[in-house]
């Protein structure tokens, strides 16, 4: 064997060795605390998903990291902003009246808000789930209770008290991913009122402020 063929098979392993070391340190970052610090309560509800098998969910959460780990959020336009504002008040204003409309309602508005900011489509709601929890782990339990409830509403003609209570407690929750979707600037001609929500301002304010408090209390 010549001199030149062993030095290319020396340069061939080094390389190898060293895209093995790559690709151990990016799996070694997607997993265990990484993992955990990325999706938050996310990380513990796919453990619960395997039956507490670790590795498994690791395994899942790690693929949705790459495929949707890349994707690039795009900026809201305050016109945008504003239109989902009087959307999501709209929402808790029908939930007076009817609870399982508002839940299909705020379901809607973040499947249209998360495709608005460069998520997938929301009519294909897994995908779209998997990429949000990639990127804000944190807030998206609050989605999957809406859009479980918006899709399996009761079929009889009374709801019962526990049934709009969890509508209810799906709707508060939802509004943190709605909050973190829609950014918490303000636009400077308007100005927030202490109990207006989280990213509402005063003209909300003025017919629907204390929604969220009796949403929360169950006024």
């Amino acid at each position: 064997m010549s001199t030149g063929v062993i030095i290319a098979l020396i340069v061939v392993g080094i390389v190898v060795v060293a895209a093995a070391a790559v690709f151990a340190a990016r799996t070694a970052s997607h997993g265990g605390h990484g993992l955990k610090r990325r999706f938050g309560p996310e990380y513990d509800r796919a453990v619960a998903r395997h039956d507490g098998d670790t590795k498994a969910a690791e395994q899942e959460l790690a693929e949705r990291v790459k495929l949707h780990g890349s994707l690039q959020e795009r900026p809201i336009e305050p016109a945008a902003r504003e239109r989902y504002l009087t959307r999501w008040a709209d929402a808790q204003e029908r939930f007076v009246e009817s609870p399982a409309d508002a839940v299909v309602e705020a379901d809607r508005i973040l499947a249209d808000l998360a495709k608005e900011r460069g998520f997938p489509d929301g009519a294909g709601y897994d995908e779209q789930f998997a990429a949000l929890s990639v990127h804000h782990g944190p807030h998206v339990h609050g989605y999957r209770r809406v859009h479980h409830a918006a899709n399996s509403r009761p079929g009889s003609a009374e709801e019962s008290h526990a049934g709009t209570e969890e509508l209810r407690t799906a709707m508060v929750e939802a509004r943190a991913l709605f909050d973190v979707l829609l950014g918490t600037e303000r636009t400077p001609h308007r100005t927030a009122t202490p109990d207006a929500t989280p990213g509402d301002t005063a003209p909300h304010q003025q017919s629907r402020g204390g929604l969220k408090g009796r949403l929360a209390k169950g006024n």
